[in-house]
């Protein structure tokens, strides 16, 4: 056996086949049992994110694995959309398996390149499965080996240091302006969704104070009693102005709410010190003509745009080494999974050699009874080295070649000129034969057009 993946995920399948597959985090363990029983699966990992559902599985028959679980998944969506469950369908197996699971932890498989949620949410799929005994051999050995990799590839490159988002880069240009946020006073002008996004990143940087001005001011409360901030009066606008170091600005307003005059009374105010707007409205709530100003430093819409854009060049630039070290990752576990397999005919090839030996010498050392003790001690000494030397090179090749057409062309044969009978393997059932093809890139062709990507 080895990793087949069935992938529902943003590249290949609508929001309207992924729905209906998600499992509340309740009903997993019921989900994870239901689909192992029916699907006649060794192994299964169900990995569900707003994303991405995929099911990670191990089975004797990975095709006629693949066609029940798409006949169960089916019976999750509505009559119209069923024909489109297996037509977006990714459905993989062996090498581009592994090497799309080592993808999804780097976050390389991600819609954003880089995030960072992605490598929680596998090991709590993985840590949910192995609680409910739905993984064996085949994850056991993987995921351990997949969670380090994802975690190698953030030490190893700078894929997550770029910010893609519009209130990660409003946060990365405050602390290119402040040597440090922790004393700074923010103000929060409005209730919107991205204003909420930039104040989360900036109450991680350890704020001294937020602010919270709103036109309905119960909703500046709600706001503020998220965050642990204040909220005032939107009447008291130029006065707040004055306090703020950090503005961030997004109503729904038709005109400018900070006007140059303001910003400018707020300047003298403040004495000069530094001011950085961030006016995420549309249309724009300050007014440009602030930049004229001096120690005013004002970004909106299209200049964090700008910066998110070239900072996703960036990542997809590390992406390239990202790849480099999944590569070398999937490389390592073939070779461990190659060399487990062929475990069980070396144990057999030495069990024959020691069992012909021992009997012979069994036999041997009845004849030379008249010999001390310690001498027939050498004689067995001198027997077991010699065969452990003779089979040390063969056992060793065979372990490293397992997964080459050599390699099983050996195997084969040594199981024939010794009449070997190899226990099976740890994580196949069927031997080192069954094993043909498992560096290959295999995809599986789904009975209604099944894609890839």
């Amino acid at each position: 056996m080895t990793l087949s993946l069935l992938s529902f995920s943003f590249k290949t399948s609508p929001i309207e086949v992924r729905e209906p597959l998600a499992v509340p985090a309740g009903d997993l363990p019921l989900h994870l049992r239901e689909l192992r029983a029916r699907a006649g699966l060794s192994e299964l990992m169900l990995l569900s994110t707003c994303n991405r559902v995929e099911y990670y599985y191990a089975a004797p028959d990975e095709r006629a694995a693949a066609d029940s679980l798409l006949a169960i998944l089916r019976e999750r969506l509505p009559e119209a959309d069923r024909p489109r469950l297996a037509q977006t369908a990714l459905l993989l197996s062996r090498r581009e398996a592994l090497n799309h699971l080592f993808r999804v932890a780097a976050s390389l498989e991600s819609m954003v390149v880089g995030e960072p949620q992605i490598l929680g949410q596998l090991k709590d799929a993985y840590q949910l499965a192995a609680e409910h005994q739905a993984t064996g051999p085949i994850l056991g050995g993987l995921m351990p080996q997949v969670l380090r990799t994802a975690k190698r590839v953030r030490s190893e490159t700078q894929i997550a240091r770029f910010p893609v988002s519009i209130s990660y880069v409003a946060v990365q240009l405050a602390q290119r302006i402040f040597e440090s946020l922790a004393q700074q006073t923010v103000l929060v002008i409005g209730a919107g969704e991205m204003a909420e996004l930039a104040v989360e990143q900036l109450m991680r940087t350890g704020i001294r104070r937020l602010v919270i001005a709103n036109r309905t001011f119960s909703a500046a409360v709600g706001l503020a009693e998220r965050f642990q901030g204040s909220a005032q009066p939107f009447g008291r606008l130029p006065e707040l102005l004055a306090e703020a170091d950090i503005v961030i600005s997004s109503t729904g307003a038709r005109g400018f709410i900070l006007t140059r005059d303001m910003v400018r009374q707020a300047m003298r105010a403040r004495r000069g010190k530094s001011m950085f707007l961030i006016d995420i409205a549309v249309p724009r709530d300050v007014d440009p003509a602030v930049n004229e100003l001096s120690n005013v430093y004002r970004y909106d819409v299209d200049d964090l745009q700008s910066v998110a854009e070239a900072n996703l060049k960036e990542r997809e630039r590390e992406g390239h080494a990202a790849q480099v070290i999944v590569e070398q990752e999937v490389e390592r576990y073939l070779r461990w999974y190659e060399a487990l397999v062929a475990v069980p005919i070396v144990r057999a090839l030495r069990e024959h050699f020691s069992g012909v030996s021992e009997q012979e010498l069994e036999k041997a050392l009845a004849q030379l009874s008249h010999l001390p003790p310690q001498d027939q001690a050498r004689v067995q000494r001198l027997v077991r080295t010699l065969v452990n030397k003779l089979l040390h090179t063969p056992s060793m090749r065979l372990k490293q070649i397992t997964g080459e057409d050599e390699g099983r062309i050996h195997a084969e044969a040594l199981t024939r000129l010794f009449d070997l009978r190899p226990a099976a393997s740890p994580i196949d059932n069927g031997g080192a034969a069954s094993q043909e093809g498992a560096r290959d890139g295999r995809v599986l062709h789904l009975p209604l057009g099944g894609t890839r990507s």
